[in-house]
């Protein structure tokens, strides 16, 4: 039980042991403000999104609640029902459009390369069921790819420009409890990206990068429709 107890990496409530995110009541995010409505066909000018972005905002409307609880999967390609799930779920049913099974690339890297992952679980046993899904695990792996970005988010001056659409970003919602999304291609007024991802209603679309202290910031290689192999 106390494996299940720290998916999001920090000990939470008997009734949030699985909470991959935050756990309710969820932190409410910034205002959903976004750019003026365009004419259809300043619209139909517009580039397509990117793949990654089309992914998670499909999610939207069918990913409707959050849920934590612990689920036995199959594996590879296993997945909670498409209705519910957390804020790793948005990024994980994303990437497997682009081909990229983050249950079983994290769960073989974990096994390979325990060293690799968060300390506190390097006394667990590998779990396909629930590995991919905790954040920090997620951080790791994406690191490991060379996805993970240096400059410009990680301190205080940060800027919308240092973010692009596809991109992933990790926050910590306070208390060491963390949070994970996907970088929109659409923008507040401001000129500040929204995020596709769910902290507690299902899969939304809303301001929330600047609205916590970001901890991660990763770009996706996925040009060639893959991952990097793990090192």
């Amino acid at each position: 039980m106390r494996a299940l107890q720290r998916i999001c990496g920090v000990a939470l409530p008997a009734l949030l042991a699985l909470a991959a995110c935050a756990p309710a009541p969820q932190p409410q995010p910034r205002s959903q403000e976004r750019q003026p409505a365009r004419s259809a066909s300043a619209a139909d000018a517009l580039p397509p999104s990117p793949p990654l972005v089309r992914a998670a905002r499909s999610q939207i409307g069918a990913t409707r609640l959050y849920d934590p609880a612990y689920v036995r999967l199959s594996y590879p390609g296993g997945d909670v029902p498409y209705a519910r799930g957390v804020c790793t779920d948005v990024v994980i049913r994303a990437l497997r459009t682009q081909g990229i099974d983050l249950q079983q690339r994290i769960h073989e890297d974990r096994i390979a390369h325990p060293q690799a992952y968060p300390a506190r679980w390097r006394g667990l046993q590998a779990d396909a069921n629930i590995d991919h899904r905790r954040v920090p695990n997620q951080m790791a792996w994406f690191a490991r790819q060379g996805w993970q970005r240096e400059a410009g988010p990680r301190v205080a001056d940060a800027h919308a420009g240092d973010f692009l659409a596809g991109d992933i970003v990790a926050w910590d919602l306070g208390g060491g409890v963390l949070h994970i999304g996907i970088v929109s291609d659409r923008k507040t007024r401001d000129g500040v990206p929204l995020i596709l991802h769910n902290i507690g209603s299902g899969t939304q679309e809303e301001n929330l990068l600047f609205g916590y202290r970001i901890i991660g910031h990763y770009r996706p290689a996925l040009s060639s429709g893959a991952a990097l192999a793990a090192r």
